[in-house]
Protein backbone atom coordinates (compact mmCIF):
# COMPACT_ATOMS: atom_id res chain seq x y z
CA UNK A 1 0.00 0.00 0.00
CA UNK A 2 1.44 3.37 -1.04
CA UNK A 3 -1.16 6.12 -1.08
CA UNK A 4 0.72 9.06 0.45
CA UNK A 5 -1.91 11.07 2.31
CA UNK A 6 -5.02 9.64 0.61
CA UNK A 7 -7.60 11.60 2.53
CA UNK A 8 -7.53 11.63 6.29
CA UNK A 9 -8.14 7.90 6.70
CA UNK A 10 -5.98 6.24 4.08
CA UNK A 11 -3.39 8.96 4.52
CA UNK A 12 -2.40 7.52 7.86
CA UNK A 13 -2.65 4.00 6.52
CA UNK A 14 -0.22 5.03 3.82
CA UNK A 15 2.09 6.60 6.34
CA UNK A 16 2.05 3.37 8.34
CA UNK A 17 3.24 1.51 5.27
CA UNK A 18 5.78 4.08 4.19
CA UNK A 19 7.36 4.78 7.55
CA UNK A 20 9.05 1.43 9.29
CA UNK A 21 15.86 29.18 -7.19
CA UNK A 22 13.88 30.06 -10.02
CA UNK A 23 15.88 29.92 -13.22
CA UNK A 24 15.93 28.60 -16.74
CA UNK A 25 14.72 25.03 -17.30
CA UNK A 26 17.35 22.50 -16.35
CA UNK A 27 19.40 24.91 -14.25
CA UNK A 28 21.31 23.37 -11.36
CA UNK A 29 23.26 24.80 -8.46
CA UNK A 30 26.40 23.62 -6.74
CA UNK A 31 26.00 21.59 -3.57
CA UNK A 32 26.20 23.74 -0.44
CA UNK A 33 29.44 22.12 0.74
CA UNK A 34 31.20 23.07 -2.49
CA UNK A 35 32.81 19.63 -2.62
CA UNK A 36 32.27 16.62 -4.75
CA UNK A 37 28.68 16.00 -3.75
CA UNK A 38 26.00 15.79 -6.43
CA UNK A 39 24.84 19.14 -7.72
CA UNK A 40 21.50 20.24 -6.37
CA UNK A 41 18.45 20.23 -8.60
CA UNK A 42 16.36 23.34 -8.99
CA UNK A 43 12.71 23.76 -9.86
CA UNK A 44 10.21 26.55 -10.47
CA UNK A 45 6.46 27.03 -10.35
CA UNK A 46 4.32 27.81 -13.41
CA UNK A 47 3.23 31.41 -13.86
CA UNK A 48 -0.16 32.46 -12.50
CA UNK A 49 -2.71 33.02 -15.25
CA UNK A 50 -4.82 35.86 -13.83
CA UNK A 51 -4.51 39.59 -14.60
CA UNK A 52 -3.12 40.67 -11.22
CA UNK A 53 0.38 40.51 -9.71
CA UNK A 54 0.45 38.64 -6.41
CA UNK A 55 1.53 39.68 -2.91
CA UNK A 56 2.04 37.47 0.11
CA UNK A 57 2.60 37.78 3.84
CA UNK A 58 2.77 35.37 6.78
CA UNK A 59 1.20 35.52 10.21
CA UNK A 60 1.82 33.61 13.44
CA UNK A 61 -1.34 32.77 15.41
CA UNK A 62 -1.74 31.28 18.88
CA UNK A 63 -4.93 29.73 20.26
CA UNK A 64 -4.54 29.70 24.07
CA UNK A 65 -7.73 27.67 24.48
CA UNK A 66 -6.38 24.56 22.74
CA UNK A 67 -3.51 22.11 22.97
CA UNK A 68 -2.45 19.49 20.47
CA UNK A 69 -3.28 16.09 21.87
CA UNK A 70 0.17 14.63 21.28
CA UNK A 71 2.02 17.79 22.39
CA UNK A 72 0.36 18.64 25.72
CA UNK A 73 1.31 21.65 27.76
CA UNK A 74 1.59 24.06 24.83
CA UNK A 75 -1.07 26.35 23.37
CA UNK A 76 -1.94 25.60 19.75
CA UNK A 77 0.28 27.64 17.39
CA UNK A 78 -0.27 28.03 13.65
CA UNK A 79 1.46 29.67 10.72
CA UNK A 80 -0.73 31.05 7.96
CA UNK A 81 0.01 32.92 4.75
CA UNK A 82 -2.07 35.40 2.76
CA UNK A 83 -1.90 35.54 -1.04
CA UNK A 84 -3.67 38.47 -2.68
CA UNK A 85 -3.72 40.84 -5.66
CA UNK A 86 -1.22 43.68 -5.62
CA UNK A 87 -0.16 46.42 -8.06
CA UNK A 88 3.48 45.68 -8.86
CA UNK A 89 4.82 42.24 -9.82
CA UNK A 90 7.77 40.67 -8.04
CA UNK A 91 11.03 40.27 -9.93
CA UNK A 92 14.25 38.39 -9.22
CA UNK A 93 15.08 37.99 -5.54
CA UNK A 94 12.06 40.15 -4.72
CA UNK A 95 10.03 36.96 -5.22
CA UNK A 96 9.05 35.34 -1.93
CA UNK A 97 10.74 32.02 -1.12
CA UNK A 98 8.70 28.87 -1.52
CA UNK A 99 9.79 27.68 1.93
CA UNK A 100 11.65 29.16 4.86
CA UNK A 101 15.22 27.80 4.84
CA UNK A 102 14.91 25.68 7.98
CA UNK A 103 11.66 24.17 6.69
CA UNK A 104 13.17 23.61 3.24
CA UNK A 105 16.23 21.87 4.68
CA UNK A 106 14.05 19.55 6.73
CA UNK A 107 11.57 18.89 3.92
CA UNK A 108 14.38 17.67 1.67
CA UNK A 109 16.14 15.56 4.28
CA UNK A 110 16.10 11.79 4.60
CA UNK A 111 13.18 10.53 6.65
CA UNK A 112 11.08 13.68 6.61
CA UNK A 113 7.41 13.08 5.85
CA UNK A 114 7.76 15.01 2.60
CA UNK A 115 10.76 13.01 1.41
CA UNK A 116 9.19 9.71 2.48
CA UNK A 117 5.88 10.52 0.79
CA UNK A 118 7.26 11.59 -2.58
CA UNK A 119 10.46 9.60 -2.85
CA UNK A 120 12.85 12.27 -4.12
CA UNK A 121 16.56 11.84 -3.38
CA UNK A 122 17.39 13.27 0.08
CA UNK A 123 19.43 16.46 -0.07
CA UNK A 124 19.45 16.59 -3.87
CA UNK A 125 17.02 19.49 -4.36
CA UNK A 126 17.49 23.16 -3.53
CA UNK A 127 14.06 23.58 -1.93
CA UNK A 128 15.17 26.82 -0.28
CA UNK A 129 16.02 28.21 -3.70
CA UNK A 130 12.56 27.68 -5.18
CA UNK A 131 10.82 31.03 -5.55
CA UNK A 132 7.17 31.96 -5.84
CA UNK A 133 5.77 34.69 -8.12
CA UNK A 134 4.62 36.81 -5.16
CA UNK A 135 6.13 39.95 -3.62
CA UNK A 136 6.57 39.77 0.14
CA UNK A 137 4.47 42.22 2.20
CA UNK A 138 3.30 44.12 -0.89
CA UNK A 139 0.35 46.50 -0.40
CA UNK A 140 -2.97 45.00 -1.41
CA UNK A 141 -4.44 46.20 -4.67
CA UNK A 142 -7.18 48.81 -4.11
CA UNK A 143 -10.58 48.04 -5.51
CA UNK A 144 -12.86 46.95 -2.71
CA UNK A 145 -13.48 43.70 -0.89
CA UNK A 146 -12.53 40.36 -2.42
CA UNK A 147 -13.73 36.79 -1.80
CA UNK A 148 -11.64 34.81 0.67
CA UNK A 149 -10.57 31.20 0.03
CA UNK A 150 -8.88 29.02 2.64
CA UNK A 151 -6.43 26.31 1.54
CA UNK A 152 -5.56 23.18 3.53
CA UNK A 153 -2.77 20.84 2.38
CA UNK A 154 -2.76 17.05 2.58
CA UNK A 155 -1.61 14.89 5.45
CA UNK A 156 2.09 15.49 6.03
CA UNK A 157 2.28 18.26 3.42
CA UNK A 158 3.27 21.83 4.32
CA UNK A 159 0.94 24.68 3.41
CA UNK A 160 3.35 25.61 0.60
CA UNK A 161 2.66 22.40 -1.35
CA UNK A 162 -0.31 24.02 -3.10
CA UNK A 163 1.33 27.35 -3.93
CA UNK A 164 0.84 27.04 -7.70
CA UNK A 165 -2.95 26.83 -7.32
CA UNK A 166 -3.02 29.42 -4.54
CA UNK A 167 -1.03 32.00 -6.54
CA UNK A 168 -3.29 31.44 -9.52
CA UNK A 169 -6.42 32.13 -7.46
CA UNK A 170 -4.84 35.28 -6.03
CA UNK A 171 -3.92 36.46 -9.53
CA UNK A 172 -7.61 36.13 -10.45
CA UNK A 173 -8.69 38.44 -7.63
CA UNK A 174 -9.12 36.21 -4.59
CA UNK A 175 -7.51 36.55 -1.17
CA UNK A 176 -6.25 33.08 -0.26
CA UNK A 177 -5.30 32.02 3.26
CA UNK A 178 -3.10 28.93 3.54
CA UNK A 179 -2.95 27.10 6.87
CA UNK A 180 -0.17 24.92 8.26
CA UNK A 181 -1.55 22.23 10.59
CA UNK A 182 1.27 22.13 13.12
CA UNK A 183 2.66 18.67 14.07
CA UNK A 184 0.69 17.19 11.15
CA UNK A 185 2.65 18.97 8.40
CA UNK A 186 6.12 17.63 7.70
CA UNK A 187 7.51 20.78 9.28
CA UNK A 188 6.38 24.28 10.30
CA UNK A 189 8.89 27.11 10.79
CA UNK A 190 8.03 29.73 13.43
CA UNK A 191 9.36 33.30 13.66
CA UNK A 192 11.41 32.55 16.80
CA UNK A 193 13.41 29.92 14.92
CA UNK A 194 11.54 26.87 16.25
CA UNK A 195 10.80 24.11 13.75
CA UNK A 196 7.80 21.95 14.62
CA UNK A 197 8.00 18.61 12.82
CA UNK A 198 5.28 16.01 12.31
CA UNK A 199 4.50 13.70 15.22
CA UNK A 200 3.08 11.00 12.99
CA UNK A 201 6.26 9.11 12.03
CA UNK A 202 6.80 8.29 15.70
CA UNK A 203 3.12 7.89 16.53
CA UNK A 204 2.40 5.45 13.73
CA UNK A 205 5.21 3.18 14.85
CA UNK A 206 3.48 2.36 18.13
CA UNK A 207 2.16 -1.24 18.23
CA UNK A 208 -0.95 -0.33 20.25
CA UNK A 209 -2.03 2.47 17.91
CA UNK A 210 -5.79 3.01 17.61
CA UNK A 211 -5.80 4.16 14.01
CA UNK A 212 -9.45 5.18 13.84
CA UNK A 213 -9.00 7.35 16.93
CA UNK A 214 -5.93 9.02 15.41
CA UNK A 215 -7.82 9.70 12.19
CA UNK A 216 -10.77 11.29 13.92
CA UNK A 217 -8.47 13.39 16.08
CA UNK A 218 -6.47 14.53 13.06
CA UNK A 219 -9.56 15.63 11.16
CA UNK A 220 -11.09 17.37 14.18
CA UNK A 221 -7.82 19.22 14.85
CA UNK A 222 -7.69 20.43 11.26
CA UNK A 223 -11.31 21.60 11.39
CA UNK A 224 -10.67 23.38 14.69
CA UNK A 225 -7.59 25.05 13.15
CA UNK A 226 -9.72 26.24 10.25
CA UNK A 227 -12.46 27.66 12.44
CA UNK A 228 -9.90 29.39 14.67
CA UNK A 229 -8.39 31.09 11.61
CA UNK A 230 -11.87 32.22 10.56
CA UNK A 231 -12.40 33.61 14.05
CA UNK A 232 -9.21 35.67 13.75
CA UNK A 233 -9.90 37.23 10.35
CA UNK A 234 -12.32 39.97 11.52
CA UNK A 235 -9.77 41.28 14.02
CA UNK A 236 -6.94 41.58 11.52
CA UNK A 237 -7.93 45.14 10.70
CA UNK A 238 -6.25 46.08 13.99
CA UNK A 239 -2.96 44.33 13.15
CA UNK A 240 -0.41 47.04 12.27
CA UNK A 241 2.01 44.48 10.79
CA UNK A 242 -0.28 43.46 7.94
CA UNK A 243 0.47 44.96 4.52
CA UNK A 244 -1.46 48.10 3.67
CA UNK A 245 -4.99 47.49 2.47
CA UNK A 246 -5.00 43.73 3.05
CA UNK A 247 -7.42 43.59 5.98
CA UNK A 248 -9.81 45.97 4.23
CA UNK A 249 -9.88 43.73 1.15
CA UNK A 250 -11.26 40.69 3.01
CA UNK A 251 -14.90 40.01 2.18
CA UNK A 252 -15.88 37.77 5.09
CA UNK A 253 -19.36 37.36 3.67
CA UNK A 254 -17.91 35.37 0.75
CA UNK A 255 -15.69 32.57 2.07
CA UNK A 256 -14.79 29.34 0.32
CA UNK A 257 -12.35 26.54 1.06
CA UNK A 258 -10.27 24.16 -1.04
CA UNK A 259 -7.98 21.38 0.08
CA UNK A 260 -6.06 18.38 -1.16
CA UNK A 261 -6.27 14.90 0.38
CA UNK A 262 -6.73 15.34 4.14
CA UNK A 263 -7.11 19.05 3.34
CA UNK A 264 -10.00 18.23 1.01
CA UNK A 265 -11.64 16.20 3.75
CA UNK A 266 -11.08 19.17 6.07
CA UNK A 267 -12.65 21.59 3.60
CA UNK A 268 -15.91 19.64 3.46
CA UNK A 269 -16.07 18.80 7.15
CA UNK A 270 -15.33 22.44 8.05
CA UNK A 271 -18.10 23.61 5.71
CA UNK A 272 -20.46 21.13 7.35
CA UNK A 273 -19.53 22.43 10.81
CA UNK A 274 -19.23 26.15 10.08
CA UNK A 275 -21.86 28.16 8.17
CA UNK A 276 -19.31 30.87 7.34
CA UNK A 277 -17.90 28.64 4.58
CA UNK A 278 -20.17 29.04 1.57
CA UNK A 279 -18.59 26.60 -0.89
CA UNK A 280 -15.84 23.97 -0.85
CA UNK A 281 -13.64 21.90 -3.17
CA UNK A 282 -12.32 18.50 -2.13
CA UNK A 283 -9.35 17.37 -4.23
CA UNK A 284 -9.03 13.63 -3.65
CA UNK A 285 -9.73 13.50 0.09
CA UNK A 286 -11.56 10.49 1.48
CA UNK A 287 -14.55 10.87 3.80
CA UNK A 288 -14.51 7.52 5.59
CA UNK A 289 -12.52 6.03 8.45
CA UNK A 290 -11.37 2.49 9.21
CA UNK A 291 -13.78 0.52 11.32
CA UNK A 292 -13.13 -1.44 14.49
CA UNK A 293 -11.42 -4.23 12.57
CA UNK A 294 -8.94 -1.80 10.98
CA UNK A 295 -10.40 -1.87 7.48
CA UNK A 296 -11.39 1.26 5.55
CA UNK A 297 -14.83 2.08 4.27
CA UNK A 298 -16.73 1.27 7.44
CA UNK A 299 -17.29 4.50 9.38
CA UNK A 300 -18.31 7.72 7.64
CA UNK A 301 -17.16 11.21 8.51
CA UNK A 302 -20.03 13.35 9.80
CA UNK A 303 -20.17 15.41 6.63
CA UNK A 304 -20.66 12.25 4.56
CA UNK A 305 -23.29 10.78 6.85
CA UNK A 306 -25.31 13.99 7.07
CA UNK A 307 -24.53 15.84 3.83
CA UNK A 308 -24.36 19.59 3.27
CA UNK A 309 -26.72 22.23 1.93
CA UNK A 310 -24.08 24.36 0.16
CA UNK A 311 -22.16 23.83 -3.09
CA UNK A 312 -19.18 21.48 -3.32
CA UNK A 313 -16.95 20.04 -6.02
CA UNK A 314 -15.27 16.64 -5.79
CA UNK A 315 -12.08 16.11 -7.82
CA UNK A 316 -10.85 12.51 -7.98
CA UNK A 317 -7.81 10.79 -9.48
CA UNK A 318 -6.94 7.40 -10.92
CA UNK A 319 -5.34 6.28 -7.68
CA UNK A 320 -6.40 2.77 -6.74
CA UNK A 321 -8.79 3.89 -3.98
CA UNK A 322 -10.02 7.08 -5.65
CA UNK A 323 -12.16 7.78 -8.70
CA UNK A 324 -15.63 9.32 -8.69
CA UNK A 325 -18.28 9.07 -6.00
CA UNK A 326 -19.48 5.71 -7.34
CA UNK A 327 -16.17 4.19 -6.18
CA UNK A 328 -15.81 5.80 -2.74
CA UNK A 329 -18.20 5.07 0.15
CA UNK A 330 -17.67 8.43 1.83
CA UNK A 331 -18.15 10.40 -1.37
CA UNK A 332 -21.20 8.33 -2.31
CA UNK A 333 -22.85 8.97 1.05
CA UNK A 334 -22.09 12.69 0.80
CA UNK A 335 -23.59 12.75 -2.70
CA UNK A 336 -26.80 11.03 -1.58
CA UNK A 337 -27.28 13.09 1.59
CA UNK A 338 -26.50 16.58 0.25
CA UNK A 339 -29.08 19.09 -0.91
CA UNK A 340 -26.69 21.77 -2.16
CA UNK A 341 -25.36 21.94 -5.72
CA UNK A 342 -22.57 19.43 -6.33
CA UNK A 343 -20.42 18.01 -9.11
CA UNK A 344 -17.71 15.36 -9.42
CA UNK A 345 -14.83 15.19 -11.91
CA UNK A 346 -11.91 12.76 -12.27
CA UNK A 347 -8.59 13.62 -13.90
CA UNK A 348 -7.74 10.76 -16.25
CA UNK A 349 -4.20 9.40 -16.04
CA UNK A 350 -3.57 11.12 -12.70
CA UNK A 351 -2.38 9.99 -9.30
CA UNK A 352 -2.99 11.36 -5.85
CA UNK A 353 -0.31 14.07 -6.02
CA UNK A 354 -1.48 15.43 -9.38
CA UNK A 355 -3.49 18.22 -7.72
CA UNK A 356 -0.44 19.54 -5.82
CA UNK A 357 2.82 21.30 -6.67
CA UNK A 358 4.30 17.83 -7.13
CA UNK A 359 2.76 17.89 -10.61
CA UNK A 360 4.91 20.90 -11.56
CA UNK A 361 8.04 20.34 -9.49
CA UNK A 362 8.75 16.61 -9.55
CA UNK A 363 9.09 16.24 -13.36
CA UNK A 364 11.77 18.93 -13.23
CA UNK A 365 13.58 16.98 -10.51
CA UNK A 366 13.38 13.83 -12.61
CA UNK A 367 15.12 15.59 -15.51
CA UNK A 368 17.94 16.40 -13.09
CA UNK A 369 18.11 12.87 -11.63
CA UNK A 370 16.80 13.94 -8.22
CA UNK A 371 13.88 11.47 -8.44
CA UNK A 372 13.66 8.27 -10.44
CA UNK A 373 11.27 7.89 -13.40
CA UNK A 374 9.66 4.96 -11.60
CA UNK A 375 8.93 7.03 -8.51
CA UNK A 376 7.68 9.89 -10.67
CA UNK A 377 5.15 7.56 -12.28
CA UNK A 378 3.93 6.37 -8.88
CA UNK A 379 3.50 9.95 -7.70
CA UNK A 380 1.90 11.48 -10.79
CA UNK A 381 0.73 8.81 -13.22
CA UNK A 382 0.66 9.42 -16.96
CA UNK A 383 -1.22 12.72 -17.21
CA UNK A 384 0.69 15.50 -18.97
CA UNK A 385 1.91 17.91 -16.26
CA UNK A 386 0.86 21.08 -18.02
CA UNK A 387 -2.64 19.72 -18.66
CA UNK A 388 -3.06 18.61 -15.06
CA UNK A 389 -2.02 22.04 -13.79
CA UNK A 390 -4.30 23.86 -16.24
CA UNK A 391 -7.27 21.62 -15.46
CA UNK A 392 -6.84 21.97 -11.70
CA UNK A 393 -6.57 25.75 -11.85
CA UNK A 394 -9.44 26.14 -14.29
CA UNK A 395 -11.94 23.91 -12.51
CA UNK A 396 -11.23 25.31 -9.05
CA UNK A 397 -11.47 28.90 -10.32
CA UNK A 398 -14.68 28.13 -12.26
CA UNK A 399 -16.26 26.72 -9.10
CA UNK A 400 -15.40 29.69 -6.89
CA UNK A 401 -16.25 32.21 -9.61
CA UNK A 402 -19.70 30.65 -9.79
CA UNK A 403 -20.44 30.40 -6.08
CA UNK A 404 -18.51 33.31 -4.57
CA UNK A 405 -18.77 35.84 -7.42
CA UNK A 406 -21.87 34.84 -9.33
CA UNK A 407 -19.95 34.45 -12.61
CA UNK A 408 -20.88 31.15 -14.25
CA UNK A 409 -18.80 30.04 -17.26
CA UNK A 410 -20.80 26.75 -17.39
CA UNK A 411 -17.64 24.62 -17.35
CA UNK A 412 -19.11 22.59 -14.49
CA UNK A 413 -22.42 21.89 -16.23
CA UNK A 414 -21.08 18.66 -17.74
CA UNK A 415 -18.26 17.15 -19.84
CA UNK A 416 -16.21 19.80 -21.64
CA UNK A 417 -14.36 19.47 -24.97
CA UNK A 418 -11.81 21.91 -23.52
CA UNK A 419 -10.76 19.26 -20.99
CA UNK A 420 -11.27 15.77 -22.40
CA UNK A 421 -9.05 14.41 -19.62
CA UNK A 422 -11.62 15.50 -17.01
CA UNK A 423 -14.38 12.88 -16.72
CA UNK A 424 -17.67 14.21 -15.37
CA UNK A 425 -19.62 11.84 -13.10
CA UNK A 426 -23.39 11.57 -13.30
Amino acid sequence: MHRRGRGVAAALLAATAVLGVVGAPGAVAAAPDGGGAARQAQAWLPQPTGPYPVGTTTLHLTDPSREFRWKPGKPRELMISFWYPTARPATGRDRAPYMERSAADHFGSAGSVGQSDYGFEPGRTDWAGVRTHARTDAPALPGGKRPVVLYSAGFGDPRTWGTGLVEDLASRGYVVVTVDHTYDASEVAFPNGDLATSVFPELLGKPDLDLADVLRTSLQTRVDDTRFVLDQLPGLCRDPELPAGLAASLDLGRIGMVGHSAGGSTALQAMHDDPRIAAAVNMDGQLHFPGPDGHTGVVLANVAAEGVDRPFLLMGTREEDSGDYHHQPGWDALWQHSTGWHADVTLDGSRHASYTDAQSLLPQLARQDAITPEQLGKDLGEVRPERAVLATRTYVASFFDRWLRGHDDHLLDGPSPRFPEMEYAK
